[in-house]
Parts: C-alpha cells; structure tokens; sequence
C-alpha cells in the first residue's frame, strides 16, 4: 500500500523524460516483493527459486530476441 501511496504521489511531479523511468522502478519493486513474499519465494525450496531463476532468464531471452528485431529494422514510410 505505501508503494502504491508513492506512485500516485510521484505522478503529481513532472520529471520529464524521468517519469516512465521512476513509474516502472517503483513497480519493479511492487514486483519483486510479491514474488517473494506472496508467492512465498523468499522461503521457499531452491526448486521455486529455480522456477523463477528459468523464467526471468527465459523472460530475458524472449525479450533480447524482440529488441533485435525491432531495432535492426528500418522504418520507411510508404505512400
């Protein structure tokens, strides 16, 4: 509640280009503590931390291939 209590307070200052930066910061760590605690990470057996280590790594892989795509296209305009 007091993450969430910080995100609406932040979204009342004007950061610029920060803005998006510092909103997806505040919920990277809303993330994680619901991942270890509600998801019981933190005391759970190492093949749950296993099971999360794979995903992040498997989120990581999906997410470098799509970057390559996206960025090594060129963006013509046709019309």
């Amino acid at each position: 509640m007091v993450l969430t209590l910080v995100t609406v307070w932040v979204s009342g200052f004007d950061l610029g280009p920060l803005n998006t930066v510092v909103a997806l910061a505040i919920a990277g760590v809303k993330a994680t503590l619901v991942v270890l605690f509600f998801m019981h990470v933190k005391y759970g057996t190492r093949l749950t931390k296993l099971a999360i280590i794979a995903a992040l790594y498997w989120f990581g892989i999906l997410l470098a291939l799509t970057l390559s795509d996206y960025l090594t296209r060129s963006w013509r305009t046709y019309g």
